[in-house]
């Protein structure tokens, strides 16, 4: 079974309720992944408008 995933910030979360946006809307329909370590000199980070480390998705239904 896939993780689930934050539907606003698009993080993926273990818990009820996202660390970043405090929401708990979820999904498990999402494609691609991407970990971000420092989105402070990320460009990819920048284009998404990451601004907290952690393991991403770039799409979620």
């Amino acid at each position: 079974m896939k993780d689930k995933v934050c539907k606003h910030c698009k993080l993926f979360v273990k818990g009820e309720v996202c660390p970043i946006c405090n929401m708990n809307s979820f999904s498990r329909t999402w494609k691609g992944l991407i970990y971000i370590k420092d989105p402070q000199n990320s460009e990819t980070a920048k284009l998404l408008g990451i601004t907290v480390p952690g393991k991403y998705t770039l799409w979620v239904k």
